[in-house]
Parts: structure tokens; sequence; C-alpha cells
């Protein structure tokens, strides 16, 4: 899935993200233009995944 496909079904895979991580909240998934790389960290660090891990996870949702 690219960046695209990402920022234009953000809010389902947001809710679909919430429901997978309970620990997750609305702040740490604001997905901002030009902050994608902040938002990607904040989620590394709340779950504990690496970078690749993430993107694949938002992949298969």
């Amino acid at each position: 899935m690219n960046t695209t496909e990402v920022k234009g079904n953000w809010n389902e895979l947001k809710g679909k993200l919430k429901q997978k991580f309970a620990t997750l909240t609305d702040n740490d998934l604001m997905f901002e233009e030009g902050k994608r790389e902040e938002m990607m960290g904040r989620l590394q660090i709340k779950l504990g995944k690496t970078k690749e891990e993430l993107h694949e996870i938002i992949s298969d949702l």
C-alpha cells in the first residue's frame, strides 16, 4: 500500500489499528501532511515495533 492509498483510507485504517492495538489513541494516529515520519516514530515507540513491521501491519489491514 503506497502513501496515497494510506492517506485516502486513513480513517478506516485508524479504526482498524485501534481495534488491533487497544493502547493507541487518536493522538498517536494523527496523520498530518509532512509529519508521517513523526507519526511512525510515535507508533514504533508505543508498540515496540520496527518501521518495517509497522508497514507490514498497515499493509495487511
